[in-house]
């Protein structure tokens, strides 16, 4: 009997190959993700030849239409009703589509004029980040569908951030070899955006395979767009998760969008930002099973505050360092700093799961399309307008793209962009959680709740 499934006696157990195979998802949709996120911003700029004002400006057109697209994205898997499920038929829809138009954002045409340039770069950014939601929109909504058990989702999780962190791991080591590998610049983009986009287009037919849907949660929907949006904005839990989640988020936002520039014309080192990710990255994902059991014992909410904390304590030192900075120590940092990350990066994600059921406790409804949805938008939103910011100050800085030397007050720009703009919102985000109120006691009266409710529903037939 010791060697059954564990699964087979508990329904909400998920077999680890599920829980493998749904993290791929996770994988491609950061993968892609990070290689935008590290490397478009200098691609635009020192290839490319836009001003970093222009660059930053295509990143924020892009994201800021496509997140307006992630709740109506949500609302229509939610009302999907086919075979297949709400979900599982967008991953085949949207698999191809989404790596090619990944793969023709690092296609640079040689001539035209920085508005003509602008043009055409937004417009391949705007068709992918929208084909992006069209599966990424339904892969979160599906997370919370996968298993009721509130343990059972921390541990879904960090299957999910394992395969996330694997994605931005596979960029820092692949982007800059394959560019060099095939010529650099122009052609060495090509190719690594062509690589990459066959990379993210595959791992949704097992996805589309692993992925369960509840056949008993595709009920009609008797709320309309708008008050399904009244309830969402009132829903208390819901508002301080969002806010606590997109103060993390933009940190690692604005670090990502400036950390090539902080190793590149301060450090003087460009080619250690590989090491120093790959390095936070590897250290995330060994460090997953630590976290996991603990939150065997702690509150969600008491590990998310304590991986951010850990960041938190350790940020500061991006300023401190410079040039002469041992590169061993600073390597060492990064893979401190990733103990933090990951629980920053997983958490919020396995607590969606229990807004989505205190939810359907006041509604009657499952909407986990809509609240994955408007999760979705916000922090796109919020992401665009950090890298925006960032694309902005280096340009009112004085930064001069594809340049020998970058000035003083540039440089400065820089440092304080990679050291003090993420501790400030990684310590706005702690506040936050410290507040939520919605743990494991709380979600076991909320699954009583709704257990009751069926029972009596099935005994008025």
């Amino acid at each position: 009997m010791s060697s059954a499934d564990p699964s087979a006696a508990d329904p909400e157990r998920l077999p680890a190959r599920t829980k493998l195979g749904f993290a791929l998802g996770d994988h491609a949709l950061n993968l892609a993700l990070s290689a935008l996120s590290l490397f478009y911003l200098v691609f635009l700029t020192d290839v490319a030849g836009l001003r970093p004002a222009l660059a930053s400006a295509v990143l924020f057109t892009g994201r800021v239409v496509d997140a307006f697209a992630d709740p109506l994205m949500g609302r229509l898997s939610d009302l999907t009703r086919t075979r297949w499920g709400r979900r599982r038929p967008y991953f085949l829809i949207g698999a191809l589509p989404f790596g090619a138009s990944f793969a023709a954002l690092w296609l640079d045409p040689t001539h035209g004029s920085q508005a003509a340039k602008f043009a055409w770069f937004a417009a391949l950014y705007v068709g992918h980040s929208l084909l992006s939601t069209v599966i990424g929109v339904p892969y979160v909504a599906a997370q919370p569908e996968m298993t009721l058990d509130y343990q059972e989702r921390n541990s879904l999780g960090s299957f999910r951030a394992a395969g996330s962190v694997l994605g931005t791991l596979v960029v820092a080591a692949t982007v800059q070899p394959l560019v060099g590998a095939f010529g650099g610049g122009a052609q060495g983009f090509a190719v690594a955006g062509l690589v990459l986009g066959i990379w993210i287009a595959l791992p949704w037919l097992v996805v589309f395979r692993v992925t369960r849907e509840r056949p008993e949660f595709q009920r009609p929907s008797s709320l309309t767009l708008l008050a399904g949006a009244r309830t969402l904005v009132r829903h208390a839990s819901y508002r301080r998760l969002v806010v606590l989640y997109l103060c993390s988020r933009v940190a690692m936002d604005v670090a990502g969008a400036i950390l090539v520039f902080y190793f590149k014309w301060w450090i003087g080192r460009p080619d250690d930002v590989s090491w120093a990710l790959g390095l936070l990255l590897v250290s995330s994902v060994l460090s997953l099973p630590g976290w996991l059991w603990l939150g065997r014992r702690l509150e969600k909410r008491t590990l998310f505050v304590a991986g951010t904390a850990w960041w938190l304590g350790l940020q500061g030192f991006f300023f401190l360092a410079g040039p002469e900075t041992p590169r061993g120590l600073l390597l060492a940092l990064a893979a401190l700093m990733g103990l933090g990350y990951a629980m920053a990066d997983m958490v919020p994600w396995s607590m969606l799961g229990e807004v989505v059921d205190e939810d359907e406790l006041a509604t009657g409804e499952r909407r986990e399309g809509v609240y994955g949805g408007v999760f979705t938008f916000l922090r796109k939103l919020a992401g665009a307008s950090a890298v925006g910011l960032v694309g902005v100050a280096l340009d009112l800085a004085g930064f001069v793209p594809a340049a020998r030397a970058q000035s003083a007050e540039a440089v400065l720009a820089i440092r304080a962009m990679t050291a003090a703009a993420p501790a400030v919102f990684l310590a706005l985000s702690i506040a936050i959680a410290l507040r939520y109120g919605l743990g494991r006691r709380e979600h076991r009266a909320i699954l009583a709740g709704l257990h009751a409710r069926e029972l009596a529903r099935r005994g008025g037939r």
